[in-house]
């Protein structure tokens, strides 16, 4: 087995929302990833989730980036950028020149480094005219690093399946549980394993919502999740204050929740 230890690093994409275990705590794709590599490589495999939700760039390079360093994994990912591109001040040019840093520092070590495309959501958010050139950029650069400094590219923007709105969740910006077990699938498959063939199965999409439904469904998205994220804009908190790594140490893979 190539791999032996694992380090997830990022915001709530990687952290797992919003594909909750029993208990209420989060799985993801990097929960199902590892408990492959782990079943792979034995009771030695090592894995750490350092991933935050809410979390902004700068954060996570001047928190998670360091941890994972120390701990001088086989196989990092890094997914990180998507909060800024929701932010006003997002500043394009600085983001992805040190995002280039991070991942030659990575690569330094011997790791090998998971990077992202991300799927579009702009079609079921406000701001699309906005946010989408921002996402384009983002994914643009992302491609152009991995090709760089040769780490490993899961383009999911270039999967139409995240097109259907099941593999989402209800607030329309985090995976449903099938969405991350897509992921999952797309990530193992460029790693050179193979994925649970059912993690690929892709829902069948809904029908057409009439627009008044279609129209009252918008209200309802607005005031349970677009309110509350606008208010914690103004009032300078994030939905992860108070919320801690997941598996902040790089110890043997469970999965019993």
């Amino acid at each position: 087995m190539r791999w032996r230890s694992f380090v997830a690093i990022g915001d709530s994409f990687t952290e797992g929302l919003d594909d909750p275990y029993p208990d209420g705590s989060y799985r993801g794709w990097a929960d199902l990833v590892a408990a492959t590599l782990a079943a792979e490589a034995g009771p030695d495999f090592g894995y750490a989730n350092l991933a935050i939700r809410g979390r902004l760039f700068a954060n996570i390079v001047e928190q998670q980036v360091p941890a994972a360093l120390d701990m001088r994994p086989d196989l990092v990912s890094f997914a990180a950028g998507g909060n800024d591109a929701l932010r006003r001040n997002f500043a394009a040019d600085a983001l992805i020149a040190r995002f280039d840093q991070v991942v030659g520092e990575f690569r330094a070590t011997g790791a090998d480094v998971l990077l992202f495309r991300f799927a579009d959501v702009t079609a079921r958010l406000p701001a699309q005219r906005i946010i989408g050139p921002r996402a384009a950029i983002l994914n643009q650069a992302v491609g152009e690093i991995a090709e760089r400094h040769g780490a490993l590219l899961v383009d999911l923007f270039a999967d139409d399946a995240f097109r259907n709105p099941l593999l989402w969740s209800a607030d329309r910006l985090h995976l449903s549980a099938a969405g991350h077990r897509r992921v999952a699938a797309r990530v193992l498959t460029v790693l050179g394993l193979s994925p649970d063939e059912q993690w690929l199965v892709v829902p069948p999409e809904p029908a057409p919502t009439p627009w008044l439904a279609a129209r009252r469904a918008d209200l309802r998205w607005a005031g349970q999740h677009l309110a509350p994220w606008i208010k914690r804009r103004l009032t300078g908190r994030s939905s992860g204050d108070m919320i801690t790594a997941k598996r902040p140490l790089l110890t043997p893979f469970t999965a019993d929740r």
